[in-house]
């Protein structure tokens, strides 16, 4: 039977009429695909090469930015790859890699949401004391145990689903996202323990922190000056955007894909392009264009020929 596994494909069947729109599907996701990947990697170079962004603030953006290229560059080629496909099929061992790099990089992107906010509590709250507790090598601790936190219940839940029986080779999904679970015989009972442990750690607990950190900010900002006021503006309203946005993907992936809900396969489609399509894409627009700093050197690199 490991030997039968070891070389089993599962047929990806979430796709919607893909015989009559696959041109369209392609040279879309294609283009979307090529604008996270210049518009991110943009972002990033910039911080990188400007020593006046070398600052806590910007470091964890370009670590979430970087996020999103890693995570477009596991999903996008085989999408691609699906769309010009007679039989979209992936091997069960490469789904569950999929799987694996698909909810450790998203759960990273809570956990750098709350080292953010934490970031911009100690700022504004505390000020005086900020370039002793945000020094180097606590932003890079930080950055390390934000990547490596949420791969480590995910990749538990990783092997377990891979040495199980499968009965069902046919998935109502267009990535290996938590659907994989329908292909397996029975229900795991470690499975949904280690899956319970991953929601908890990588994402509730993340959230409440972000929330009760800016919550504390917001409270603060209220009762001082305008000046003040404009600064929580500028740097705490973009990760709120992001973070309530991601949220409701997350949400969804784990409500409707877990809990296999009869959402009708168009609705499943749509919004599984929207997790993948809206975060990546729309993440270095909000950060390039609502981050001052990052908005003025965004300029000089676009304009530099009239500065």
């Amino acid at each position: 039977m490991e030997n039968e596994m070891n070389f089993s494909y599962i047929t990806l069947g979430g796709f919607v009429e893909l015989n009559k729109y696959w041109y369209l599907y392609f040279t879309i996701m294609f283009t979307v695909y090529i604008l996270i990947i210049c518009s991110n990697s943009v972002i990033v170079y910039l911080i990188l090469m400007n020593k006046s962004l070398h600052e806590p603030m910007y470091i964890f953006i370009a670590a979430l930015l970087f996020n999103c290229v890693f995570y477009s560059t596991i999903v996008y080629p085989k999408l691609l790859i699906d769309f010009l496909s007679e039989n979209q099929i992936v091997s069960y061992s490469a789904c569950h890699f999929q799987f694996f790099m698909f909810y450790s990089i998203g759960g990273s992107e809570f956990m750098l949401l709350a080292v953010m906010a934490f970031d911009r509590y100690v700022s504004i709250c505390k000020p005086l004391r900020y370039p002793t507790i945000m020094r180097k090598t606590t932003v890079n601790i930080l950055l390390v145990l934000a990547w490596i936190l949420p791969a480590c219940p995910i990749a538990v839940q990783a092997i377990l689903s891979a040495k199980s029986k499968i009965c069902n080779f046919r998935l109502n999904a267009i990535i290996c996202n938590n659907v994989i679970y329908s292909a397996h015989c029975v229900r795991s009972k470690p499975i949904a323990l280690f899956g319970v442990v991953a929601l908890i750690f990588i994402i509730i607990l993340p959230l409440l922190f972000t929330v009760f950190t800016y919550t504390k900010i917001f409270i603060m900002s209220y009762k001082s000056c305008r000046t003040l006021k404009k600064k929580v503006a500028e740097t705490c309203i973009p990760h709120l955007m992001v973070l309530i946005s991601y949220f409701c993907f997350m949400a969804y992936d784990v409500i409707v894909a877990r809990l296999e809900s009869n959402f009708p396969q168009i609705v499943r489609f749509i919004m599984t392009l929207q997790i993948l399509l809206y975060q990546p894409l729309f993440n270095p627009f909000i950060y390039g264009l609502k981050m001052k700093e990052i908005f003025k050197n965004l300029q000089r690199l676009f304009c530099s020929d009239k500065i």
